[in-house]
């Protein structure tokens, strides 16, 4: 096997580790669902040739898990094929954002679910839990068709062009996992991190749909799994960076965490460089997909859609109502 995979090599390899162990039939059925095609025999062989490569193994009667070896190679990652597909259009896409937590205003970037008619109450009640928690605010954004309605909330990445707005280089190094505890609004730890350096694929769709969150659980004041990013910041810019990210997480929500190198940790890979900062970020937009998918109440979404403008978003009840008025059915 070559030294870099081939870039669906490594997203067989990230659908392994987020669903272990699985089996070659709901491994070529997930492939197939993200645009591959792609039949059983070849899945099969690919299979093969990564147990003898050691980057997996088989589990009796179950299917197949990573080795060790397996999670350094995703964690090393696609060196040629870096900064392409999901990286190109973040960086796009933050390049445009305008969004000003000082004064609120300007255009940010969101997160889009799609919600059938018919649960579209459940979804606002879902929505208003998560803004009255310490995750809130959850600005919505709504946009009605003829058997669904639209619900944009905001992106984590938001913040990143916050941060590049005010001349504060910023490096994404990681989506991951983190226990939440409600209570004081800390993170306690990571549990997984996964690059999507190298992918065709949409990190924070692939541990939405295996269902790897507990949003819900966070609500009800209990430890919550929750979908964050990782990003390093110059440390020289750390207090500006930190009131820039504490202002944004005010006004827009989510979870926040910031850590110099010298303070211990969580970290998603061990302590950064001294000349660096580890910010944690999970935005209210990724959180409320997480939390839909988890009640079964989001038909499709995206997780990172062109600029909207701060104006276009007022709180979930404030939408429901009038979503209401407008002939909507919400409660």
């Amino acid at each position: 096997m070559p030294a870099d995979l081939d870039r669906r090599t490594y997203d067989l390899l990230r659908l392994i580790r987020v669903n272990e162990p699985i089996g070659s039939i709901r491994l070529v059925d997930l492939l197939q669902q993200r645009g591959y095609e792609i039949k059983g025999r070849t899945v099969r062989l690919m299979l093969s040739d990564l147990d003898e490569a050691g980057l997996t193994e088989k589990v009796p009667g179950k299917g197949r898990r990573l080795t060790q070896e397996g999670y350094a190679e995703l964690d090393r990652g696609d060196v040629g094929g870096r900064l392409r597909q999901v990286r190109e259009r973040i960086a796009t896409l933050t390049s445009q954002v305008t969004y000003d937590p000082t004064e609120d205003a300007g255009e940010l970037l969101p997160c889009t679910a799609r919600v059938a008619r018919d649960d579209v109450p459940d979804a606002f009640d879902a929505l208003e839990a998560l803004g009255g928690s310490s995750l809130g605010p959850a600005m919505v954004a709504a946009r009605v068709d003829d058997d669904a309605v639209e619900l944009r909330l905001p992106s984590s990445i938001t913040l990143d062009g916050v941060l590049l707005s005010r001349g504060i280089d910023v490096n994404l190094t990681t989506a991951g996992l983190v226990e939440y505890r409600p209570a004081d609004g800390t993170v306690i730890r990571y549990i997984d991190t996964l690059s999507g350096e190298g992918s065709t694929m949409d990190v924070v769709s692939l541990l939405i749909e295996a269902g790897r969150t507990d949003v819900d659980a966070a609500l009800a004041d209990a430890t919550g799994v929750l979908i964050v990013d990782n990003r390093e910041f110059p440390l020289t810019r750390f207090a500006e960076g930190e009131d820039l990210a504490a202002a944004t997480n005010a006004r827009l929500g989510g979870v926040l965490d910031i850590r110099r190198p010298r303070e211990s940790g969580p970290f998603p890979r061990g302590e950064p460089s001294w000349d660096f900062a580890s910010l944690t970020y999970g935005g209210v937009g990724e959180l409320a997909l997480a939390l839909l998918a988890e009640r079964s109440l989001v038909d499709s979404w995206e997780t990172l859609g062109e600029p909207l403008a701060r104006s276009a978003f007022e709180p979930a009840s404030v939408v429901r109502a009038a979503l209401a008025e407008a002939g909507v059915e919400t409660e």
